[in-house]
């Protein structure tokens, strides 16, 4: 069986949850950073992993 779990990534400028993903929680154990597009900022921000 799979460990990915669904996880939530959020804008960190608005707060804003944009986008979804998966991540093994058992070998990633570090929040999730990536900079994607925010289309209510309306630019390309830092997005973080939040709880659910």
């Amino acid at each position: 069986m799979s460990q990915d779990q669904l996880i939530k990534i959020a804008c960190e400028k608005c707060k804003r949850t944009n986008y979804w993903s998966r991540k093994n929680r058992k070998l990633v154990e570090r929040k999730i950073e990536l900079k994607k597009y925010c289309k209510w900022c309306k630019a390309h921000t830092k997005h973080k992993e939040v709880k659910k």
